[in-house]
């Protein structure tokens, strides 16, 4: 049997006295896809927050990649992390956010160069032909010496995507990447992350509301709600014969409100 390469064992978090997740415990196989659903508020971001270390842990343990996350072995124990250990760790992982957070002084080809550069020191040559194929990948390498300001929220988002693949990550996190998008520009991205999924064996977590890419997108679909995951199964099992009430209410607000499934 193949070893998970995302081990999440029990973890609680928590912001103030408010609880975002309860308990948690999930395992990713490599390569697999993995779609997050779930009304606002149930933890779904937070997962992908903690697994980018963006946000620490209250307790329980994750493993990535066959090492702990926020552990480390030291004198025959586990203790908490280091800075060192934990930016070892984000080399592993790759994330695209809801908003760009591109660089606005600093033109695509540098924004997509930047951290192989700085964290890996990848020789500027080397850098600037990866980030051309991947700028090429994701349909933009006209655009290499664009600044932000020119380009469409659609452009912006794919450049991102090609950023976080700058660094040759084996898991890549996707936080409502379309959401803050026009609707005409939605499908521009999401099609990128289609070639992603049928071209690469990387796995992925796409957290979104866009039901019907979850559905085409995903190996596994997740349906989180108060920091729990309440049903877990194939696409066509949990959009087309949800067996928990509260999946399927759900489900019947977001067709409701136009969302294909």
């Amino acid at each position: 049997m193949t070893a998970p390469i995302i081990r999440i064992d029990n973890i609680t978090k928590s912001f103030g006295s408010l609880t975002v997740l309860d308990g948690l415990s999930m395992d990713v196989m490599p390569g697999e896809k993995l779609a997050l659903i779930g009304p606002s508020g149930s933890g779904k971001t937070t997962i992908l927050r903690i697994l980018m270390t963006l946000e620490r842990i209250n307790g329980g343990q994750i493993e990535v990649d066959g090492s702990q996350l926020y552990h480390m072995q030291k004198a025959g124990g586990l203790v908490a992390a280091d800075e060192r250990h934990l930016h070892m760790m984000r080399e592993k992982i790759g994330m695209v956010f809801q908003h760009f957070n591109l660089f606005p002084h600093k033109c695509v080809l540098d924004n997509v160069t930047l951290a192989p550069m700085l964290t890996k020191n990848t020789p500027r040559a080397e850098a600037e032909t990866r980030a051309m194929e991947l700028l090429d990948m994701v349909g933009l390498a006209d655009k290499a010496k664009s600044m932000p300001s020119q380009l469409s929220g659609g452009q912006k988002q794919r450049v991102a995507i090609a950023r976080a693949l700058a660094l040759s990550p084996k898991i890549m996190l996707f936080d409502e990447v379309t959401s803050a998008l026009d609707p005409e520009l939605v499908e521009e991205v999401l099609s990128v992350m289609r070639k992603l999924a049928d071209e690469t064996d990387m796995t992925m977590l796409l957290v979104t509301h866009e039901m019907g890419f979850a559905h085409d997108f995903a190996d596994r679909v997740l349906f989180f709600d108060a920091g729990k995951i309440v049903e877990e199964g194939k696409p066509d099992e949990i959009f087309s014969h949800p067996k928990q009430e509260r999946t399927q209410t759900f489900l019947r607000k977001i067709i409701a409100a136009g969302h294909r499934v």
